[in-house]
């Protein structure tokens, strides 16, 4: 079932019943009362990443108060999406567009990871959470992408499993056409990984080349910023190899 963006959505942490009341927290309350300025008796679509998607009912037991009740649930909670992202953090501006699209093209994890020519950093974590729920909110996904600590490029690979897949863009790939590369790979389990604005370095290509469980693939015959590069390759992994086949 697909999502109803005529009426107005909102991630709440509380378990989400029927005719079950919650109080709409200062943040929350700011929000519908003072920007959308939500009526008593209005009615807003709830989400958890748990409980399906609610229609609830919103009333003012006092001028500072908001109470959310639950009347019916809307969309029942989907399973979680597979695909893991991998990425290396970019500058704040151009981070918050990764996340918000790898939300949008079904990244089910959001791992960030610190290569040695990386220019971005995360200095803090929630925010990046908070990124990825208001993307959710947005764009009517239910199943709420999971955050990771920051790991090194290294690290990760020295622990990754034999059953999933590592997808990388490689600018220095010969080729351009990813797709007869993608069409022979037989896991199901996937992670598309995207390095930092200034690359792979020849130490952490040589790494990546040399992993079992490591693909690399071109992306055309242009230089993609490390942003744009991430949305078209979430894209052309979701035709290949994910959910729009």
């Amino acid at each position: 079932m697909r999502a109803n963006f005529r009426m107005q959505r909102l991630f709440v942490t509380e378990a989400l019943n029927c005719e079950q009341a919650i109080e709409a927290n200062s943040d929350q309350f700011n929000y519908l009362a003072n920007v959308l300025r939500l009526a008593d008796g209005a009615e807003i679509l709830l989400f958890n990443g748990r409980d399906g998607e609610w229609k609830a009912q919103l009333s003012y037991p006092t001028r500072k108060k908001i109470l959310l009740t639950p009347k019916e649930q809307t969309r029942p909670q989907p399973s979680a999406p597979d695909l893991q992202y991998l990425f290396a953090p970019l500058k704040v501006g151009r981070m918050d567009y990764l996340v918000q699209k790898a939300v949008e093209m079904g990244a089910g994890v959001l791992q960030p990871v610190m290569t040695q020519h990386v220019q971005g950093k995360i200095t803090n974590l929630d925010k990046l959470r908070a990124n990825v729920t208001e993307a959710a909110e947005q764009c009517g996904i239910l199943a709420v992408p999971r955050v990771e600590e920051p790991i090194k490029l290294k690290d990760l690979l020295e622990s990754w499993p034999d059953d999933r897949r590592i997808i990388y863009c490689d600018e220095g790939d010969e080729g351009q056409n990813p797709i007869p590369t993608l069409s022979r790979i037989k896991e199901t389990r996937i992670a598309l990984l995207v390095g930092p604005e200034g690359g792979f370095s020849d130490e952490e290509r040589h790494l990546l080349r040399n992993h079992p469980s490591v693909t690399p693939i071109p992306l055309g015959p242009r230089i993609l910023r490390a942003d744009t590069a991430a949305v078209a390759a979430l894209a052309v992994i979701q035709a290949s190899l994910g959910d729009w086949r």
